[in-house]
C-alpha cells in the first residue's frame, strides 16, 4: 500500500469516527475527528461538509460558511455544499438573523467587559432566542449566572448546552463547578462528639489532666503541617492565580473574537452595499439607454417625415414614399401625425406606381437585383398589381438571379391568381422545369 492510499484511508476512518460521534450528539468529539481527517487529506469533501453542518448546529454560522465555501472551491461538481450555501443565501431573513446574532453576542461581550452583567444577560437571552444552538452563548450566560450566585439558572443553561453537544469540555467543566457549589450549600451532617476520657496525676503542687489516649505527635504533626501548607499553596494557586491567568486569556480571546466578528459583519455589509450600488447603477444606465434610444427613434421619424414632405413638394414621389415608409407614426405628436396621415394617403398610390415603373425599367434593362427590390415593395402593398405583372416580373427576376425558391413561390401565385393566361401557362412551364408539380 502506497503512502497516498494510506493517508486517504486514515482520513476516511476519521470521517467515519466523526460521523458516529455526531449521531450521538458528541459534537465536540466529532469536530476533533473531522479536523484530524482534514489534516490528513484536505480534499475530503464529505468530512468538510459534515464539519460545516456541525458548526452550523452549534451556532457557529461563519465557520460553517467558511467550510462550505472551501468545499465548493475544491469540488464544484455535485457538491452538497452548493445546496447548503444556496439555501442560506436565498433566505435573506436568515442571513439578517445571523448578522444580528453576531452583533448582539459581541455587544454582550462588551457589556461583560464594562461589568454591566444585567445588560449582558438580557442581550444573551435575545441571542439564544434568535440562535438556540449557539453553545458559547449558553456558556457565557451560565458564567454570568454563576457570578451572581444563581447556580440553578446556570445549571439550566448548561444542561441546554449539553443537549446540543454532550461532550463539550468547557460546558462539562462549568457544570461540575455548579454542582460543587450546589452541594456545598447543603447542610453538613453533624458528627457525634466522642467522649474523651482523661486521667490526672500530681506533679509537685499541680494536678496534670491528660487524655488516656494521649500520644506525642509533635514530629508527625510537623510533617502534616508541612503537607497542609503545600496543599494550601497549591489550592491558592489553583483558585486564585490560575483563574486569573485563565480569565486574562479568555478576555483576550473574547476581544479577538469580537474584532473578528465585527470585521466579518463589516465586510458583509460593505459587500452588500456595493452590490446594491452596482444594481442601481446598472438600472440607471439601462433606463438612460432606453430613453436615449426612444429619443433617437423619435428624432429619426420627424426627420423622415420632413424628408418625405420635401420630396413630395418637389414631385419626387418615389423619394417621398421611401422616406415616409421609415416614419414610426406612434412616436409623432398630434399635429405631426395628422401631417403624416394626409401625406401618406397622397403619396401611397403615386409611390407604388413610381416604384413599379422604375422596377419594370430595371427588369427590361436586366438589372434584376434592382428590379427585385422595387417589385417586392409593390407586391407587399398590392399583390396583384397591374393585373399580375408585378408578380410575374418578380418571379422572372428571381429565376434570373438563381433564387429558385422565391421564383417558385411567385410563379405559383401567378398560376393561382390568373389561371389560363399566357403568363400563367409560362409560369407553370417554369415550375415544371424546376420540378414543381401543379397544385390540385
Amino acid at each position: 500500500m502506497d503512502s497516498y492510499t494510506k493517508i486517504i484511508r486514515i482520513s476516511n476512518a476519521l470521517y467515519n469516527d466523526g460521523l458516529e460521534k455526531a449521531k450521538v450528539r458528541d459534537l465536540s468529539g466529532a469536530i476533533q475527528s473531522l479536523r484530524k481527517s482534514l489534516r490528513y487529506y484536505k480534499g475530503n469533501i464529505h468530512a468538510r461538509n459534515l464539519l460545516g453542518l456541525i458548526y452550523y448546529e452549534i451556532g457557529e454560522v461563519a465557520d460553517a460558511l467558511s467550510e462550505w465555501v472551501l468545499s465548493r472551491s475544491l469540488s464544484p461538481e455535485n457538491n452538497l455544499a452548493e445546496e447548503y450555501l444556496e439555501e442560506i443565501q436565498s433566505n435573506h431573513s436568515q442571513l439578517n438573523s445571523v448578522n444580528q446574532t453576531i452583533k448582539k453576542y459581541n455587544q454582550a461581550l462588551l457589556y461583560c467587559q464594562q461589568d454591566s452583567k444585567d445588560l449582558a444577560i438580557i442581550q444573551l437571552k435575545k441571542v439564544l432566542s434568535m440562535n438556540p444552538g449557539l453553545i458559547k452563548g449558553y456558556q457565557l450566560l451560565a458564567l454570568l449566572y454563576m457570578e451572581e450566585g444563581k447556580y440553578e439558572l446556570a445549571k439550566k443553561e448548561l444542561r441546554a448546552a449539553v443537549e446540543i453537544d454532550s461532550s463539550n469540555i468547557t460546558t462539562l467543566r462549568y457544570l461540575r463547578e455548579v454542582n460543587l457549589y450546589l452541594h456545598g450549600d447543603l447542610a453538613p451532617e453533624k458528627a457525634g462528639h466522642k467522649e474523651k476520657k482523661a486521667s490526672a496525676y500530681q506533679s509537685g503542687n499541680e494536678t496534670i489532666i491528660q487524655p488516656t489516649n494521649f500520644k506525642d505527635y509533635s514530629a508527625v504533626m510537623t510533617v502534616v503541617n508541612l503537607i497542609i501548607g503545600v496543599v494550601i499553596g497549591v489550592l491558592i494557586t489553583s483558585f486564585l492565580v490560575i483563574p486569573g491567568v485563565k480569565q486574562k486569556a479568555v478576555s483576550e480571546a473574547k476581544k479577538a473574537e469580537l474584532a473578528a466578528n465585527d470585521s466579518l459583519t463589516t465586510r458583509n455589509q460593505e459587500v452588500k452595499s456595493l452590490e446594491n450600488q452596482i444594481k442601481e447603477l446598472n438600472e440607471k444606465i439601462k433606463k438612460q439607454e432606453n430613453a436615449s434610444e426612444d429619443v433617437k427613434k423619435t428624432v429619426d421619424s420627424y426627420e423622415q417625415l420632413i424628408a418625405a414632405y420635401d420630396a413630395f413638394a418637389q414631385q419626387n414621389i418615389q423619394g417621398a414614399g421611401e422616406a415616409i415608409e421609415k416614419v414610426e407614426a406612434e412616436l409623432l405628436g398630434e399635429q405631426a401625425k395628422n401631417v403624416y396621415n394626409n401625406l401618406n394617403g397622397q403619396v401611397n398610390a403615386q409611390y407604388i406606381t413610381a416604384v413599379y415603373n422604375q422596377a419594370e425599367q430595371d427588369y427590361n434593362a436586366r438589372r434584376f437585383p434592382e428590379a427585385i427590390a422595387g417589385l417586392e415593395k409593390v407586391v407587399e402593398v398590392e399583390e396583384d398589381y397591374n393585373n399580375g405583372y408585378a408578380i410575374y416580373y418578380l418571379a422572372q427576376s428571381y429565376r434570373q438571379t438563381g433564387d429558385l425558391e422565391n421564383a417558385k413561390k411567385y410563379y405559383q401565385r401567378m398560376v393561382e391568381l390568373h389561371p389560363g393566361t399566357s403568363r400563367a401557362n409560362k409560369s407553370q412551364q417554369y415550375l415544371n422545369e424546376m420540378g414543381q408539380q401543379p397544385q390540385p
